[in-house]
């Protein structure tokens, strides 16, 4: 059988239960049913995907729900501050359903407006947490989802004296995964699509994904994690192919949208691993490296795809956080 035949061979598992074997799926969406229908470990959701589910007519309810729920517990006569527990709810009332499906973490992401101020977004995780805690979840079930800043890191590590454990989504640059290792974060959500994006606009180049910067941004971060000995996790997020997340097999988890995990579950070509730890010790990653702040705000400043990817994530959140304060202001 000639090679590329071979790369192609057919096996009697699909490609979605071939990923499950070497690494923890999880499903990167708030619609319910999907998840049941690809059966995940864990789920994620963030703003635009809450947004997106609330907008449909058979999840609009947790929005009501959540209304309820402040005009119960809120007793105080800040509008802001009761929009915020309106907020933080929904997304709440939205990790409880998913946890109903999945058997392990569910990621609830803070106010985006709140990724330059650790003290708030201590407040608000706790607040998260508490939420969760009073339906009868623990704390280890749940990852608080904090954006890559310096401030998000340090709000991380803050809460992890508290065993409130952290995923740090909007993660574009190798100095913010060593910062984020540094601080004993217990994942990060590396994004590939985004990273890619920004590179086939900037070169007016297509990448194959071999060669795709962001899944090479992945395996290098993967590889200086296993290397160099940290315990946190590495989830690659945001794909823009299938071939992405099939040359970053092996990665401690992936999340992964539905028409990806679709696309997967219908193929039943051959998977191979292509992360390890074994191969990770033989890894040309560089030197072990240590960042103060000064260091990281240098470094990230010097990534003009990371500086320009971070700060446009943060705004695109931002503005999905506000179309829901406007969908909660229409039911209110």
């Amino acid at each position: 059988m000639s090679e590329p035949a071979a790369k192609k061979q057919k096996t009697e598992q699909t490609q979605l239960d071939q990923l499950k074997d070497m690494t923890v799926v999880v499903a990167d969406t708030g619609d319910f049913q999907m998840i049941k229908k690809f059966k995940p470990v864990d789920a994620t959701t963030n703003p635009s995907l809450i947004l997106k589910a609330s907008k449909m007519p058979e999840y609009k309810a947790k929005v009501t729900d959540a209304i309820e729920y402040a005009k119960k517990e809120y007793k105080g006569d800040d509008e802001d501050e009761r929009l915020g527990v309106i907020l933080d709810r929904v997304c709440v009332e939205f990790g409880l359903e998913i946890l109903k499906v999945v058997e392990g973490l569910v990621s609830t992401e803070v106010d985006a407006r709140l990724s330059f101020d650790a003290e708030g977004s201590v407040k608000r995780a706790k607040r998260i947490i508490d939420m969760y805690e009073a339906e009868g979840i623990k704390r280890d079930r749940i990852l608080i989802k904090l954006a890559s800043t310096w401030e998000g890191i340090q709000a991380a590590k803050e809460l992890a004296k508290e065993g409130i454990n952290c995923n740090l989504t909007l993660l574009f640059s190798f100095c913010q995964a060593v910062a984020c290792a540094e601080a004993d974060v217990a994942l990060i959500s590396p994004f590939v699509g985004r990273i890619r994006d920004w590179y086939q606009k900037k070169y007016d180049k297509v990448y194959e994904a071999a060669e795709d910067p962001g899944v090479l941004s992945v395996q290098k971060i993967y590889n200086y994690y296993k290397k160099y000995g940290y315990k946190t996790v590495v989830m690659g997020a945001s794909f823009r192919s299938k071939e992405e997340i099939i040359e970053l097999a092996g990665c401690d988890k992936l999340t992964i949208g539905p028409n990806w995990l679709e696309d997967l579950e219908n193929t039943k070509e051959q998977m191979e691993v292509k992360l390890s730890p074994e191969q990770a010790k033989d890894a040309d990653v560089g030197p072990k490296l240590e960042l103060d702040e000064k260091t990281f705000r240098w470094m990230l400043n010097e990534d003009s795809m990371a500086t320009e990817k971070l700060a446009e994530g943060i705004k695109n959140f931002a503005a999905d956080i506000v179309k829901l304060e406007d969908l909660v202001k229409s039911l209110m």
